[in-house]
């Protein structure tokens, strides 16, 4: 039975003092302070779930460029110009589609975002294609041609994509973010810009945007108007 010293008796030695329990094999239980890294635990735990939630969400919406370097560009300047090799060899030049609004989309095969709103952009050409928009992808990664043109053949891409060149990403201030949009007026100027990953509803917007513009007028229509003078409204 149990002593009120929380001592055990045998049988054998009942009347005679009890001994100490370390001394019958039974180590001693001494009250130990609480432990200082249990009550840490919980707080290092909330802070290490916070730091990982905020690097998923911003490899989320957008994903980084190393080495990417360039000037600021603002809206409304005139887009720089540029050309670049299609998929399929040709050669594409910015300037040919003044009259459209135009999508510029910069993107890379390994950009997380970017697979997310490619179908997106799909959708949107063939809602606002009718009505005068150019989406135009441009491949800022290594991958070969090859790999980029099997990446936009699996998702579905009716938009040209072209392969890009780091000079053409310095025209528009490095891309140090991909994706990366920019939104073209008709007549050449940058209206928006799109840095990472945005809702459909706000690039359909920002598309909007750069439908409800004019282009430019060609050199004889302006000569043509100052002959005939203005046209009365």
């Amino acid at each position: 039975m149990e002593t009120s010293q929380g001592t055990v008796d045998s049988p054998q030695s009942a009347g005679q003092p009890p001994r100490p329990a370390s001394s019958q094999g039974i180590p001693p239980n001494p009250a130990l302070p609480p432990s200082s890294k249990g009550s840490r635990s919980p707080l290092v735990l909330v802070v290490v779930a916070f730091v990982v939630a905020l690097m998923l969400y911003f490899g989320y919406h957008k994903a980084r460029r190393p080495g990417a370097a360039g000037e600021h560009i603002a809206r409304s300047t005139v887009a720089p110009d540029f050309s670049l090799e299609t998929l399929d060899g040709k050669t594409m030049r910015l300037s040919d589609l003044r009259g459209k609004a135009v999508l510029l989309n910069f993107w890379a095969t390994w950009c997380g975002p970017c697979k997310i709103e490619m179908p997106w952009f799909v959708d949107l050409q063939k809602q606002y294609g009718a009505q005068g928009l150019q989406i135009v992808g441009v491949a800022m990664d290594d991958a070969s041609k090859e790999d980029i043109g099997k990446f936009a053949k699996d998702m579905g891409v009716n938009y040209p994509i072209l392969i890009g060149k780091e000079s053409v990403g310095d025209q528009y201030g490095g891309v140090p973010a991909l994706p990366e949009s920019f939104l073209i007026s008709r007549d050449g100027k940058i209206v928006d810009k799109i840095i990472g990953l945005r809702g459909k509803a706000d690039i359909e917007e920002a598309i909007r945007k750069a439908l409800d513009t004019q282009p430019a007028k060609s050199e004889a229509s302006v000569n043509k108007e100052r002959e005939n003078g203005p046209v009365p409204k």
